[in-house]
């Protein structure tokens, strides 16, 4: 059983080591993703306002809040994940806007769809991981 567990540390010791690299990766393409989103919505500020208002089916809110609470989130929560600093949090607000943007769509594209989910497993990682060592919540001590 020694051997095993020896030849088992052997192979895959190593990976330990891209703990941190792996959740700055996902930090910075979720950010990414969702920056250059929030960078459309302001470029075309009336045909977002149009979207929100015939397109999306935003749940409980008004369409114009809902379109000013998307764009906010996707300016400034990526800014915060890329950088690692309240990692956890800007994680689970970006997961929300994912999640609402997934329900408020009718009809979404299968490929759409698996993006989406993608996103959602990378912040999945980051809120229960946080930033690793590779942000600012480290130096920080921020929980």
């Amino acid at each position: 059983m020694k051997k095993i567990i020896s030849l088992y540390n052997q192979v895959f010791g190593w990976l330990i080591h891209l703990e941190h690299p792996a959740l700055l990766i996902a930090r910075l393409y979720v950010a990414w993703v969702f920056f250059k989103s929030g960078l459309t919505k302001i470029n075309d500020w009336e045909s977002t306002l149009l979207l929100f208002e015939y397109e999306y089916a935003v749940p409980v809110l008004n369409f114009e809040l809902a379109a000013y609470l998307a764009t906010f989130g996707e300016l400034v929560l990526p800014v915060l994940l890329a950088i690692g600093l309240f990692t956890r949090k800007a994680a689970i607000g970006l997961f929300i806007v994912n999640y609402i943007a997934v329900i408020s769509l009718e009809d979404i594209a299968p490929a759409a769809l698996y993006l989406h989910y993608v996103w959602g497993i990378a912040l999945l990682g980051n809120i229960i991981w946080g930033a690793g060592k590779l942000g600012i919540d480290q130096f920080a001590k921020i929980k």
